[in-house]
């Protein structure tokens, strides 16, 4: 669970619900319906009060049921619509089927007869509402696109049974459409009317959503559609790392709730420049163990999610090395530094000094118009800074890497919080580097030590948070042709391949991977393997999230240790106007 960033005063009050100055309030809180039932605004949801209540049926009428229940209390996060008629009351919520964390959500609407005059039961219905959704948007204009490959195949069914009811609950305005092949997403994105729409959401894996970002970055007015549109995941792929930052969830009726009640953020995204071609990248980047052990097990697939771990393992105990030359634009290069920002982070959101979306969009507006933003650092083709007062290191050899992993979220799948210091838009990525000569039990360790949350503060992590970086890979088969392409622009030699072990050749066949080529992997997917040139853009995309300012994860561990108390509003402001501490977005729900 992600920390929370607003305070609570008395758990026990409703400010909302309960005024002490306005007693016409204290006195609607309740709605009386039918002969012996009311309906009261609570604390944290609606209280019904009604013996003859059974919300195992999906439809209550009352007094056509009479088995007898407490009280039952429906959150308000749970509560999707509220409608007032002539003469009856209809509600209609979700409750989890099981008690089970991230049980699928079964859709139930409660209708009663109202007692009450009309104009009072309308003012409730009002605020149940305003309840329900704070800062969300009521009723959102979503376009859903369905990956019918991904995954097992299952997305449209699952999109079918589990997330269309609780869209249509909502009372949402969906249009729905399939995907036909790669790169459909992009044509679709490219084309959509942002003034139609509200929410761009995939039912698939993590590639759909990269697609959306990249066709909404062709359009001539890019930025404006990238902050207008937010791009939403619907858990129906292999990978669901997108929806496990901002939900919490893989599952597609919880990611579902969320999306309806999802707030506004802007989230950093990553140009990745290679030649002249530019994409944009939401999540992750990766070259070496990570990438080979994800796209390079293709042909094991028949594993299913045990392939990446195996071919993880095999690499691993091959101790195999991909080297590289590299530069990077580093922000802070200290653990503890980068623990201590993250702590800041989380305390200017307690004190809502995030600028908002609004103020994001000038940012951008002001460095270059309605377009792209232009790239600071040029691409992968243009020479270095040679202003040592630049930020950059020098392009310098990595011959011994085992793993280059950028990370923009948390998340990288399920049970692999990999960049738990990670935040939405800070302007920001983590980058872990670990070399790849490491001992075998080290190695196997480092595995282990992901799930349960102490992989960040392993000694032989590094981890950096960088603005931007270029790496040029000298390992696989376009080796000689890039480090003489490299060599041109940056004066730097190539690296003599190493012969493989005997163990190495051993474990590469048992894997059946070929390594004629390396791999290099964008948000899951497959781009040239060939140098790059990775650069941040500050809360250009938007999304929706449960939690704004913040991934749904408890961040690095010991960060609540941290002293921050000399970091007071007026000097966290102050250092934000300066830009020496980049500031979180919107404000919280």
């Amino acid at each position: 669970m992600s920390p929370q960033p607003s305070g609570h005063t008395d758990p026990f009050s409703d400010t909302a619900a309960i005024s002490e100055d306005d007693r016409d309030t204290i006195l609607e809180s309740t709605l009386h319906v039918g002969a012996n039932a009311s309906l009261t605004l609570g604390a944290d949801g609606v209280l019904v009060a009604d013996d003859a209540f059974d919300d195992s049926d999906r439809l209550y009428l009352c007094g056509l049921l009479q088995k007898s229940h407490l009280a039952k209390n429906i959150p308000f996060y749970h509560i999707l619509d509220a409608e007032l008629s002539a003469n009856t009351i209809a509600i209609k919520y979700v409750r989890p089927k099981s008690p089970k964390k991230n049980a699928r959500l079964l859709v139930r609407t409660l209708i009663y007869p109202v007692s009450t005059a009309s104009d009072v039961a309308q003012r409730w219905t009002d605020r149940i509402l305003e309840r329900a959704y704070g800062a969300a948007l009521k009723r959102a204009r979503i376009k859903v696109l369905i990956n019918p490959f991904g995954g097992a195949g299952k997305a449209q069914s699952l999109y079918n049974k589990h997330i269309a009811p609780v869209f249509e609950a909502a009372g949402c305005t969906v249009d729905v459409q399939t995907t036909t092949r790669r790169g459909h997403a992009v044509e679709i994105a490219e084309n959509l009317d942002v003034d139609a729409y509200d929410v761009l959401a995939c039912a698939s894996g993590d590639g759909l959503p990269m697609e959306c970002f990249n066709g909404l970055a062709r359009k001539r007015n890019a930025a404006q559609a990238l902050r207008k549109i937010a791009v939403v995941q619907l858990p129906c792929g292999t990978g669901n790392a997108m929806s496990w930052n901002l939900f919490g969830t893989g599952e597609p009726s919880v990611a579902a709730l969320s999306i309806v009640k999802g707030v506004r953020t802007p989230l950093d995204l990553a140009s990745i420049t290679q030649g002249d071609k530019r994409t944009l990248s939401f999540l992750s980047q990766s070259l070496g163990i990570v990438a080979e052990s994800d796209l390079g097990t293709e042909n094991i697939r028949w594993m299913g999610d045990f392939r990446f771990t195996f071919g993880f393992l095999v690499r691993l105990l091959g101790k195999t090395l991909y080297p590289i030359d590299y530069a990077v634009k580093t922000e802070i290069d200290d653990k503890h530094a980068i623990k201590k920002h993250y702590a800041q982070q989380v305390s200017r959101l307690r004190h809502q000094l995030s600028p908002s979306n609004a103020i994001l969009g000038k940012e951008m507006e002001a460095q270059g118009g309605l377009g792209l933003p232009p790239l600071k650092h040029g691409t992968v083709n243009d020479p270095l800074p040679k202003d040592e007062n630049s930020g950059w290191t020098r392009l310098e050899a990595y011959p011994n890497l085992g793993n280059f992993y950028c990370g923009n979220m948390c998340w990288m799948a399920a049970d692999a919080p990999f960049f738990p210091a990670s935040l939405p838009n800070d302007g920001m990525m983590d980058l872990v580097n670990i070399d790849g000569d490491i001992s075998r039990m080290k190695a196997v360790k480092l595995l282990l030590a992901v799930a349960d949350g102490t992989f960040f503060d392993e000694d032989v992590v590094r981890v950096r948070k960088i603005s931007a970086v270029r790496v040029i890979p000298r390992f696989g088969r376009p080796m000689t042709e890039m480090s003489e392409q490299a060599h041109t622009v940056t004066g730097v030699s190539a690296i003599s391949p190493q012969k493989p072990s005997t163990m190495q050749k051993i474990l590469k066949k048992v894997s059946g991977s070929s390594g004629k080529t390396g791999y290099f992997s964008v948000d899951g997917e497959k781009l040239p393997f060939e140098p790059f040139q990775i650069e941040v853009h500050r809360g250009l995309g938007t999304v929706l999230s449960r939690v704004p300012g913040v991934y749904e994860y408890e961040g690095p561990d010991g960060w609540r240790d941290i002293d921050i108390e000399h970091d007071t509003t007026a000097e966290a402001e102050r250092a934000y106007k300066t830009g020496s501490i980049p500031c979180l977005s919107t404000n919280v729900y």
